[in-house]
């Protein structure tokens, strides 16, 4: 491209001409393929940001991986807890017993998970410890029947430290009269707040031994829960430790595992987000098209000039080539940094709006959190800009063409 293709090019796009009416056309075309750039990449980054705080939150609060017995519970837990913790990236193994059981207060019943812990070992396991709000795992002391509730699940009750809740085990007792539900009253030792529905209303904690003297497993525990130096791995991890302890087998899950479904619809969504948006994207840059037309239309005199002088239709078709590619260059670069800045401050954005209007965007008991977190991943701001340019300059090959095929005598006839 030679130096007078660019200085044609860029100077028709600063065209004063009809009042200006081309470069306000290709502003628009710019203004136009910015925002939807920026829209596609704030939407992208908002479900980055909702699978990162997604995990985060499930990795700080649950076990990376448990080990359990096929029976569903297991025997000798003592000996095998050493050599677990013996194997390669273990961090911790703690024992726990789990069940689900219905609570109840007065005429307010919820259901629940159950989860027998050893207090002094749970801290090494989870976060769980560090998120008591009220009381502490200290509290739970074996043969002293205390639970710590979710905080959701404690407001549902309508139940705060010191009350008391009936705990009602799925098995019942066997009677002359019939099978009798199995009832425990326990007093509330304290709450915590994960920050995860899932978590805040369906887990309560209780001591190993009272959970296991409530659901009749004796000296047995329905598995050892794990925590690694690589949370990522744990699904490899896991595999790995079981076969190393040999035995007549093991049931063997980790946290992707057990939330698979929240992962994979947002990666779906997320996929599905990307070509829905796309076509706004598609449509922006397209309006390149008709930009590029108008000023095709309007400089058949200067085109016809240009042939005449000896400029070639390919020094023609670069002409106003450039102009579509500095239109799309500019609306991407644009769009990529607005798109970045918004996604950047989008959760202070949000709660201002929130605020103004008085209301909430997200139901924590539907999306597991309240607030709308972004993380602008580079990788999809080249990838959106990249599929943004490449469309504009497809839109600038028909114009371009036309315009190259322009005849001098034919366009100077009707001057």
């Amino acid at each position: 491209m030679s130096v007078y293709e660019w200085s044609i090019g860029t100077r028709y796009l600063r065209s004063t001409h009809r009042r200006g009416f081309v470069s306000f056309v290709a502003v628009m075309s710019v203004c136009g393929l910015m925002l939807g750039v920026a829209t596609l990449i704030v939407v992208l980054s908002v479900m980055n940001g909702f699978e990162r705080e997604l995990r985060s939150r499930m990795l700080a609060v649950t076990a990376h991986a448990t080990l359990s017995g096929l029976s569903g519970s297991l025997t000798d837990w003592q000996a095998l807890q050493s050599q677990v913790r013996r194997q390669a990236h273990v961090q911790a193994a703690v024992p726990y017993v789990e069940s689900q059981a219905m609570f109840a207060n007065g005429t307010r019943m919820a259901g629940a998970s159950v989860r027998g812990v050893l207090p002094e070992e749970e801290r090494t396991a989870t976060g769980l410890a560090q998120r008591v709000e009220s009381g502490s795992l200290a509290d739970l002391t074996p043969g002293g029947y205390g639970v710590i509730l979710g905080s959701a699940l404690a407001h549902e009750l309508n139940v705060r430290r010191g009350d008391s809740v009936v705990l009602i085990a799925p098995e019942g007792t066997a009677t002359p009269t019939g099978v009798v539900p199995r009832m425990r009253r326990f007093r509330v030792a304290g709450t915590f707040h994960s920050g995860m529905y899932e978590f805040d209303r369906g887990l309560a904690l209780v001591h190993m031994a009272d959970a296991a003297r409530l659901f009749r497993l004796g000296s047995d525990i329905t598995g050892l829960r794990l925590a690694f130096d690589e949370p990522l791995r744990a699904h490899t991890l896991v595999q790995q430790v079981a076969a190393a302890l040999g035995g007549p087998g093991f049931y063997v899950s980790d946290w992707t595992e057990d939330h698979a479904n929240f992962f994979r619809s947002i990666e779906i969504t997320k996929s599905m987000m990307f070509m829905i948006l796309l076509m706004l994207v598609a449509v922006a840059a397209f309006n390149i098209v008709a930009t590029l037309v108008m000023i095709v239309k309007e400089k058949q005199t200067d085109i016809a000039i240009l042939r005449t002088l000896g400029a070639s239709p390919r020094s023609v078709l670069l002409t106003f080539a450039v102009q579509g590619v500095l239109i799309g260059l500019a609306g991407t670069v644009a769009g990529a940094a607005l798109g970045t800045l918004l996604a950047t401050n989008l959760e202070t954005l949000v709660g201002a709006l929130e605020h103004l209007l008085g209301t909430q965007f997200l139901d924590a008991r539907v999306y597991y959190m309240s607030d709308l977190p972004a993380y602008v991943e580079v990788g999809d701001v080249l990838r959106v800009g990249a599929v943004a340019f490449l469309l504009c300059v497809l839109a600038t090959i028909y114009p371009a063409w036309r315009a190259a095929r322009t005849a001098p005598a034919e366009a100077l006839r009707h001057e």
